[in-house]
């Protein structure tokens, strides 16, 4: 199959997209603006399995009418897509009395409308098939977090967005469902995740030894609601190692 994955060129977004390829699929991934971390996942793909066809896009979801062109090119280089993973999202944390304008919009604009540009931007296609797949990637801060109500407000919307996705094209082959990642071993994480939250969750994480997640155990269950489960449509699947909330 032919996936479309956002964020694709580092962290979940990448894991996403080396772990497709090498389950044997396609994978056109968008990014914003990191050409050389996009040239690399495209160099490990290759490396992973030659003859891949591997491409990145740039794109900033947040923009209705590049989402719209983006989609267009990828339909014409990979004929097809049968599988979005929206994983773009940025962060801007604050105290909402402190929260600017454009700190609560720029958020919104990339964690929620982006999804629901790239999903409408696709869902033709798919409708023409009679056959999709979405996957939403969310976080365990949708339910709230101090300092994250921006980001927060984000992930929640997306799965209000997801399940109606589930009830509106369910019927036309199409599912759609949320995936919500814990805390995973990233560039992120362990450059800009505070000491106190990676204390917490060492502390709290029924895993051995409180570890975070790896990239392949979280694309695995992506790649499973893309290829696997064809009866799970409209559901929010916790990868938490058990921790679902945050302090």
């Amino acid at each position: 199959m032919n996936f479309f994955v956002t964020g694709g060129s580092r962290g979940i977004g990448a894991g996403i997209v080396l772990e497709a390829v090498r389950a044997g699929h396609d994978v056109a991934f968008a990014y914003r603006s990191n050409d050389d971390a996009a040239r690399k996942i495209e160099a490990e793909a290759a490396a992973i399995r030659p003859g891949a066809k591997v491409k990145g896009y740039a794109l900033d979801v947040s923009r209705s009418d590049r989402v719209g062109e983006v989609a267009d090119e990828v339909l014409s280089d990979f004929d097809s897509v049968e599988v979005v993973v929206n994983c773009a999202g940025i962060n801007r944390a604050n105290l909402v009395v402190s929260m600017s304008d454009e700190e609560w919009h720029d958020v919104l604009a990339t964690n929620l409308h982006g999804p629901f540009y790239v999903v409408r931007a696709f869902l033709p296609s798919m409708l023409a098939a009679r056959f999709g797949r979405i996957v939403n990637i969310s976080s365990i801060q949708h339910s709230g977090a101090a300092g994250q109500a921006n980001y927060a407000a984000s992930k929640a919307g997306l799965h209000g967005f997801t399940q109606a996705l589930a009830k509106e094209y369910g019927r036309k082959g199409i599912t759609a469902n949320v995936v919500v990642p814990g805390f995973f071993d990233t560039d992120m994480t362990r450059e800009t995740m505070p000491q106190a939250a990676k204390d917490y969750w060492q502390q709290y994480c029924p895993m051995p030894k409180g570890r975070m997640g790896t990239l392949a155990e979280l694309a695995a269950t992506v790649l499973f609601l893309a290829t696997g489960g064809s009866f799970i449509n409209g559901q929010v699947v916790p990868v938490t190692g058990g921790l679902d909330w945050t302090y």
